[in-house]
C-alpha cells in the first residue's frame, strides 16, 4: 500500500512483500554509501547524532512508525540488539516518520516511545528530511552501516532477524577483533528455530479514509464523516462492519473530544470472547485514551469472519485495519 506525498511515496509494506524480510544491496538502498545527514526535528533519548560522531561505531538505522503493526512485530528484535550489543559498539537509531497527522504531535510520539519501551536514540523526522536523504520508501526498513560509515545492507519489512543479527555481529568483530560477544540473542535464536509465520490468504491492510480506501472493504452505518486519512463519527451510534480472513485484527484509531473512547467489538455477530485482542476487556469493549493501534482480535480461527465495531463517542476516528494469522 502506498500514498503519494510531495515528490516521494510513503509505503506501509503490503502483503506478501513485507513478510519475506526482503533485502536490498547497498546500491539499491540509498544513493550514497555513507550515512546521510540525520537532520531531525528533535531527538529523544540522545543529543543530536551526526555521521562524523558515529564514525567507529556499527550503526543500525530503523525507520519506524509507532502505530505500524509491521514495525511493532519487529521491535522486540531491535530492542534486543540494542540491549545486547550497545556496549560492544552498536548504535541503534530509530527514525520516526509519521504516517498520520496525529503522529507528528510530540505528546503522541513520546507516549509511543514509552509504551514500546525504546531506550535507544530516536530521531523525530516529521518533515521526512531523513526519509528523503535515505531515499527510503517503507515502514519498517533497517539500514546497517559498518564502522567506517559504509552501508552494508538494507532490510524491508518483517523477518530475517537471524540474518540481521549475524551481520551485526560480523561487523562488530571486524571493528574490534578479539572482542568476546555475548551469545546470539534469545529472540533471534527463537526466530531461527520457528521462522516467519505464513500470511497466505490473510486480508491485506484496509485503509478507512477516503484517500486510500478500497471500495467494498467495509461498510459504515450511522453519521460518519469521511476525510482523507480517517472517518469520524459525527453524532449518534456508528458501526463499522468489516469482512476479513485472518486470526488477528488491529485498528489505528483516535479517541473523541473527551480524550477517552470505547468501541463494542462483535465477531461474527456475537460478543467477542475467547478471541479478544489485548485491548478488549472481558465485556467485549475496547477502551482507549490515545491515538494509536488497538488490538481487537487475536487467536481467532483462520477463516472468513465479520467484525462489527459499535461506537457512540462523537469525534472518534478510525484510520486503518491491519491483520495477522
Amino acid at each position: 500500500m502506498s500514498r503519494p506525498l510531495g515528490s516521494y511515496r510513503l509505503m506501509r509494506v503490503g502483503l506478501p512483500f513485507l513478510f519475506a524480510g526482503v533485502t536490498a544491496g547497498p546500491g539499491l538502498a540509498i544513493a550514497a554509501s555513507a550515512i546521510p545527514p540525520l537532520e531531525a526535528v528533535r531527538w529523544v533519548n540522545s543529543t543530536p547524532l551526526t555521521a562524523e560522531a558515529l564514525r567507529g561505531k556499527v550503526v543500525l538505522v530503523d525507520f519506524w512508525e509507532y502505530t505500524c503493526i509491521n514495525w511493532i512485530r519487529t521491535s522486540p528484535y531491535v530492542k534486543a540488539w540494542n540491549r545486547d550489543y550497545a556496549k560492544f559498539g552498536l548504535v541503534v537509531i530509530g527514525v520516526h516518520a509519521p504516517e498520520f497527522e496525529f503522529g507528528k504531535r510530540p505528546e503522541n510520539i513520546d507516549r509511543g516511545i514509552r509504551d514500546h519501551g525504546l531506550a535507544y536514540p530516536i530521531a523525530i523526522d516529521n518533515d521526512f528530511a531523513i526519509w528523503q536523504a535515505f531515499a527510503n520508501d517503507a515502514w519498517p526498513a533497517k539500514y546497517l552501516f559498518d564502522a567506517q560509515g559504509k552501508l552494508v545492507n538494507r532490510w524491508v519489512g518483517e523477518g530475517s532477524y537471524d540474518q540481521i543479527e549475524s551481520e551485526i555481529r560480523r561487523l562488530l568483530m571486524a571493528a574490534s577483533p578479539g572482542s568476546k560477544l555475548p551469545p546470539v540473542s534469545s529472540e533471534a535464536t527463537a526466530f531461527a528455530r520457528v521462522g516467519q509465520p505464513s500470511y497466505a490468504g490473510i486480508t491485506g491492510e484496509s485503509y478507512i479514509g477516503a484517500r486510500r480506501r478500497e471500495r467494498g472493504m467495509f461498510k459504515l452505518d450511522g453519521d460518519w464523516r469521511s476525510s482523507g486519512e480517517f472517518v469520524e463519527l459525527h453524532s449518534g451510534t456508528g458501526k463499522i462492519v468489516l469482512p476479513f480472513t485472518a486470526g488477528e485484527v488491529n485498528l489505528v484509531a483516535q479517541p473523541g473530544s473527551s480524550g477517552k473512547s470505547a468501541m463494542t467489538v462483535l465477531l461474527d455477530d456475537k460478543p467477542i470472547d475467547g478471541a479478544r485482542g489485548a485491548d478488549v476487556g472481558a465485556g467485549g469493549v475496547a477502551r482507549f485514551d490515545r491515538s494509536g493501534m488497538i488490538r481487537l482480535v487475536a487467536g481467532a480461527p483462520l477463516k472468513k469472519h465479520v467484525l462489527t465495531l459499535i461506537a457512540n463517542e462523537p469525534g472518534v476516528r478510525a484510520y486503518v485495519f491491519t491483520f495477522g494469522p
